[in-house]
């Protein structure tokens, strides 16, 4: 006697492909979606809420850039201690320079919330100084160097602190 193979009980059909590949496809879309949609809220892209300005302004960030390589001064700038910030201006030589008006501005690299501005003091030749309270956290610091001539020198910094 032969048997006849018994047909089989369940038979995977077209439908069930169809079906199975735009449930696939739906959970995949609304799993992007929901994860661009969170992405946008949490940052639009924008650094500067002024782009089109700061793009006309380039020029004249590059010949203040020209300016200041020409002068030669270096600035270092970061955290001393806890609480405060310090910032060395020289010259080319590495002489120390005097008698500037050094300015910094701290704020957050993802947000403007909690800028702060603040004028330095002179500490010894060179050195100025400034108390910040406590800085937790990433920060970004822009410095302003000028002399009584008008002179200016820039620099930027991130600190971290733990």
């Amino acid at each position: 006697m032969t048997s006849t193979p018994r047909p089989a009980s369940f038979v995977i059909k077209g439908w069930h492909v169809l079906a199975a590949f735009i449930v696939f496809f739906g959970v995949d879309i609304a799993v992007n979606a929901i994860f661009m949609v969170s992405a946008f809220r949490t940052f639009p892209g924008e650094t500067s809420m002024t782009p089109y300005e700061d793009g006309v302004a380039y020029n004249a960030t590059l010949r203040q850039k020209r300016a200041q390589a020409a002068l030669g001064w270096r600035v270092a700038a970061g955290p001393d201690g806890a609480d405060a910030v310090r910032v060395d201006v020289s010259d080319r030589t590495g002489a120390p320079l005097e008698g500037l008006k050094v300015t910094v501005h701290l704020e957050r690299p993802a947000t403007e919330a909690g800028q702060r501005s603040f004028d330095l003091r002179e500490v010894q030749p060179g050195v100025y100084k400034v108390r910040t309270g406590v800085l937790s956290g990433a920060w970004d610091l822009d410095v302003t160097a000028r002399n009584d001539r008008g002179d200016v020198a820039k620099a930027d910094r991130r600190l971290s602190a733990p």
